[in-house]
């Protein structure tokens, strides 16, 4: 690939990613502030819209874009991407029946982009090109969730929690137009039968993926409250701590993105330490400053953790079974995202949001050793490359 078709497929997926991730971010973080203080949502329901919205989500990354071919795979992501752009400014105007059936068709549209952002992203064939390409897509996710938190918190100085909806309409329609531009890898005619769970790369980056996106997923659910509830903090004061959370995200994928990693175990089990570390924090902490301090040791697992789940299909799959792979993957973030919010404010109710996140460590520790079985296999494939490199 020359330069300037790769800076033209640079420059797309960074602003794609941009614009889908700080606006779909958006939406994880102000939906749960709007129905408990707006609507008056108890803990228990408050998770379960989490759970809806990643519910639509699995639907169509699942069960819908993981099947179809490449040409309907296209129009599917391009009528989506549209349809994301139509149902954004509708939670301005929802109420406590209708915000449920906006958050599910927001999901529904959510599903058939961002895998196919990621497909696009891992079309090289040259593999230190294709993970540096898929390091600098990471990094536009976090830098998307830098700004994003950042642009609310200025905006809920000034506005509402549903007038934030509005301000990020263009960024849907940026999306939308964006669209357009996504390339589809080509499908080889043979039907060949590919069975992804099987594959050790995938189980890697599914146990990888766990062992932070159940956490982070009652962070974007009950962090916010948490902070409101029992920090007494302004909505503002909430969204800026979700950025400083996103500043240390951008800084570790900054890190990838200049050194590609050889091992990813040697850094999944950094961020498995470090998220360990945060969780005991937020169980300890008693003011605002330690829980700040708290998502800022949890922001750099964040940043870590998707990039070395994404590397790990890339290096395990071939071009053309990608899609069913990051299809499959997605589907798996979201079940957590259904998952974890409904169990995590039924705990809440029961014994509180602060105790509630200390309850998440054991679980991480059980799957960090669990890990240990697949991670191997995907730094193999590294070895095997550089055992195959001729010496001069």
């Amino acid at each position: 690939m020359d330069k300037k078709a790769y800076l033209q497929m640079l420059l797309v997926i960074v602003s794609m990613t941009f614009a889908i991730r700080a606006s779909n971010n958006m939406i994880s973080t102000t939906i749960p502030l709007l129905v408990k203080y707006d609507f008056h949502f108890t803990q228990t329901e408050v998770g379960i819209i989490s759970a809806v919205l990643s519910l639509g989500t699995f639907i169509t990354s699942g069960l819908v874009n993981s099947r179809l071919k490449t040409s309907a795979r296209r129009k599917f992501f391009i009528t989506s991407s549209v349809l994301y752009a139509l149902v954004l400014p509708l939670f301005y105007f929802s109420t406590p029946i209708t915000i449920w059936v906006i958050s599910a068709l927001a999901g529904l549209s959510l599903g058939a982009i961002m895998p196919n952002i990621i497909t696009y992203a891992g079309l090289l064939e040259d593999r230190k090109a294709r993970e540096r390409l898929l390091s600098i897509y990471t990094l536009a996710l976090s830098i998307s969730l830098v700004a994003g938190p950042a642009l609310e918190s200025e905006i809920l100085t000034k506005f509402t929690l549903r007038d934030v909806f509005v301000f990020f309409e263009p960024m849907a329609i940026a999306a939308a137009i964006l669209s357009l531009f996504i390339k589809f890898p080509q499908e080889e005619k043979k039907n060949v039968k590919l069975n992804v769970l099987s594959n050790p790369g995938f189980k890697t980056a599914v146990i990888n993926i766990l062992t932070y996106n159940i956490p982070f997923s009652a962070i974007l659910a009950f962090g916010g409250i948490y902070a409101v509830t029992y920090l007494h903090v302004t909505y503002s004061t909430v969204t800026a701590l979700f950025s400083l959370f996103f500043t240390t995200s951008l800084l570790a994928r900054i890190y990838l993105s200049v050194r590609p990693p050889q091992s990813v175990a040697h850094h999944a089990y950094a961020a498995i330490s470090m998220t360990v570390i945060g969780l005991i924090m937020i169980l300890t902490s008693i003011n605002l400053f330690e829980f700040a301090l708290a998502l800022l040791i949890l922001g750099f697992p964040h940043g870590l953790t998707y990039p070395l789940s994404v590397i790990s299909i890339s290096r395990t799959f071939k071009p053309e079974e990608r899609n069913a792979a990051n299809s499959s993957f997605f589907a798996v973030m979201m079940i957590i995202g259904i998952i974890v919010p409904s169990v995590a404010g039924y705990i809440a109710e029961l014994v509180g949001i602060k105790y509630m996140f200390g309850l998440l460590i054991p679980v991480i520790l059980v799957l960090s050793a669990l890990l240990r079985r697949y991670v191997k296999y995907v730094d193999e494939v590294v070895k095997t490359e550089v055992k195959a490199v001729p010496k001069s």
